[in-house]
């Protein structure tokens, strides 16, 4: 059987694309760190809705973690395989860089650059011999446009779509598509204290966009529709950046 992961699904944008893969027919594993209350909360909601949830704690940065988990997981479900991998994970640590402190740096390049190494080279193995597999990296506005205060982030973000290009052409053979999506301003936790009546006077269509609609294009390049798109950057942004 076909499995989705999603990292970082317990709530905001990967709890919704947790839920648009389990509407699609995916059985779905829900990565979180600590959040244990709202994975739970995501798994019962798959399930209310009639699919299949299973969590799948860990810390995407810490490859002892991730290994171990794919490892254990395989080992019970030696007939299934993780066919469907969505690298949302991510923090912000925003600061000017001339006080940015060292920490700073590397936990945002650790949780949104690195994890995406980690885990998909992990996975990767059985969708090149099966033959399929999807791939969605959740990139972002700031590694398009790069933002100030975000240099940290942005310039995790910019490597991620960097990667995206590169690794679908190594796999494209195999029928394996990797792909990333960049959200602009989405209304959630991660946004919550930006000044959002003012930055949405800067989006052409005048609001921060929703996790829904973020994960509709996630669930768009995972579909059968998409397996001739590869390799591109989708941008769900409102036309903030066009």
């Amino acid at each position: 059987m076909k499995y989705a992961l999603v990292t970082g699904g317990s709530r905001g944008l990967g709890r919704a694309v947790c839920l648009k893969l389990s509407a699609m027919g995916y059985p779905v594993l829900i990565n979180y760190k600590s959040n244990s209350e709202a994975a739970q909360e995501t798994k019962s909601l798959i399930e209310e809705a009639g699919g299949n949830a299973e969590l799948m704690p860990f810390d995407v940065s810490v490859q002892s973690e991730v290994e171990k988990a794919v490892d254990e997981w395989q080992e019970s479900h030696p007939e299934d395989y993780i066919a469907v991998l969505v690298n949302n994970a991510g923090i912000r640590r925003d600061n000017l860089m001339i006080f940015m402190q060292d920490d700073d740096w590397n936990s945002v390049l650790n949780t949104n650059l690195n994890s995406f190494f980690f885990l998909t080279r992990r996975v990767l193995k059985n969708m090149l011999s099966k033959r399929w597999g999807r791939i969605v990296n959740m990139a972002s506005l700031s590694g398009i446009k790069g933002l100030p205060g975000q240099t940290n982030y942005s310039a995790a973000k910019a490597a991620l779509i960097g990667a995206t290009k590169a690794l679908a052409q190594e796999v494209a053979a195999r029928k394996v598509t990797v792909n990333a999506v960049a959200p602009g301003f989405i209304a959630t936790d991660m946004t919550k204290e930006l000044p959002e009546d003012e930055l949405k006077k800067m989006i052409p269509v005048g609001r921060f966009g929703k996790p829904e609609e973020v994960a509709s294009a996630v669930g768009f390049l995972v579909s059968d529709e998409a397996a001739y798109i590869t390799g591109e950057v989708i941008s769900v942004n409102g036309g903030l950046y066009t």
